[in-house]
């Protein structure tokens, strides 16, 4: 079939503030509470600090196969070319689930927040309206989406940056913190105990930790649409990785020593705590403005992930050619609407079965991240075995696919990770079985 391209319209502050819209998120914002809990502070410190390591190998990967095929749908296409077509198809797929279904826990958590300031309107009306307002974003045009996610994502990057900055202060000092008593509080925080519930707890905790990274892989998928793509994705990788890193770890290290691990709780955001602790006013309602931007943002990113997975699936004639169709301003509108109907059923399900389906299509969405990640480690093994003059050395996709091998074992062990496994094992089976029977046979690619 004819292939069809984008309009190249994203640079690279597009790039990397994309890549900041997919990661931080609700995980940062409100759940980190609920690792530390489990973990403890050092545990979750230690955490933070592997999926740095894992993240960072794995975009080593991902960017010299982006810089070699510099396609929109990413590693989908990579997994095609070097693994084989059927695992392209099932990562395309898993991928497209795991935005799908934080759509509809994204659109539900804005319904929530909005009631902190008017309780007597539904969850259902604010909801809608952030559906309506996400699907103009990603159906006008790349630039404008781009515009869009970039001062998004610029109000949370502001936000973690002055919360490192002030909690900075108070652990050396020169800021007044109600219950801090310098090294001592620190000594207490680490030690008392190291690990509440076991070292084990860390690697449990990695899970969702590495759920926490997803997101990053977003600079693959948008590399079709990015000016210069040889020049701007290794300088984008590398700037993000960068500043994920110190994002992420700085705030595990101010949040596990400034709150105590009791108070970790999954539904209370630990910025909220110590902002007012530090007696910044107004506190709790600037914390819920800045998480409902950065649920916006994450819809944003999400919607536009799945979209461009629908588009490469059809564009590679692996999903009906009506899906995709660009309009003249090279939007893929059609394939766009289709996984906005994706995340519309999953906030159906987040409404009238929150304790049963929506929570194994979450688990479900979390083993999908650790699949990708292998799927990129996996290609650019089979990439540099074809092509030697591809930097990185064998050893880093290696290691990071070992390393999302072991959280994957580890879901075994987690009673809340377990039906990603149940679900998730006969999805990737349905989904080979379908495409031999429908694809293989006629040499679809």
């Amino acid at each position: 079939m004819e292939q069809v391209r984008f309009k190249r319209a994203m640079k690279q502050r597009h790039l990397m503030l994309l890549s900041f819209g997919g990661v931080i998120g609700t995980g940062l914002f409100l759940s980190s509470g609920y690792t530390l809990q489990q973990a403890g502070p050092l545990g979750t410190v230690l955490s933070y600090v592997i999926g740095s390591l894992l993240v960072y190998l794995v975009m080593l990967c991902l960017g010299q196969l982006a810089m070699k095929h510099p396609e929109t749908g990413g590693f989908h296409i990579y997994a095609n070319k070097y693994i084989h077509p059927a695992i392209g198809y099932i990562v395309a797929w898993f991928y497209w689930l795991t935005w799908t279904v934080a759509l509809g826990s994204e659109f539900t958590a804005v319904g929530l927040l909005m009631q902190k300031w008017f309780p007597h309107i539904p969850v259902y009306v604010f909801a809608t309206l952030a559906i309506l307002l996400i699907l103009v974003f990603n159906i006008v045009s790349t630039r404008f989406y781009a515009e869009v996610e970039f001062y998004f994502s610029l109000i949370k990057v502001v936000t973690i940056f002055v919360f490192i900055a002030l909690g900075a202060l108070v652990i050396v000092g020169l800021l007044h913190y109600n219950g801090y008593q310098g090294i001592e509080t620190i000594k207490h925080r680490y030690t008392d105990p190291t690990f509440p519930h076991g070292l084990g707890s860390v690697f449990l905790t990695m899970l969702a930790v590495n759920y926490a990274f997803s997101g990053t892989e977003l600079i693959g998928i948008a590399a079709g649409e990015t000016k210069n793509p040889e020049q701007v994705i290794p300088k984008a990788i590398k700037a993000t990785l960068c500043r994920l890193v110190i994002f992420f770890i700085g705030t595990m290290v101010i949040i596990s020593i400034l709150i105590p691990s009791y108070q970790g709780k999954s539904l209370e955001s630990p910025f909220v705590v110590i902002f007012q602790r530090m007696g910044i006013p107004y506190a709790g309602d600037l914390m819920n403005l800045v998480i409902i931007t950065a649920l916006l943002s994450a819809a944003n990113s999400g919607l536009y992930a799945a979209s461009r997975m629908i588009w490469s699936l059809s564009n590679e004639g692996l999903f009906p050619v009506w899906f995709g169709k660009l309009n003249k301003f090279k939007m893929p509108v059609r394939a766009t609407l289709f996984s906005m109907l994706g995340g519309l059923l999953a906030l159906l399900s987040s409404v009238y079965a929150a304790d049963s389906l929506y929570v194994v299509l979450v688990s479900i969405a979390g083993l999908a991240v650790v699949i990708v990640w292998m799927s990129i480690c996996l290609a650019y093994f089979n990439a540099k075995r074809r092509d030697k003059s591809l930097k990185i050395q064998q050893w880093v996709p290696v290691t990071g696919f070992c390393l999302c091998f072991v959280s994957c074992v580890g879901m075994i062990f987690d009673p809340n990770q377990a039906p990603a496994l149940y679900f998730g094992v006969p999805f990737a089976l349905i989904a080979l079985i379908y495409y031999f029977i429908k694809y293989n046979k006629k040499g679809a690619i």
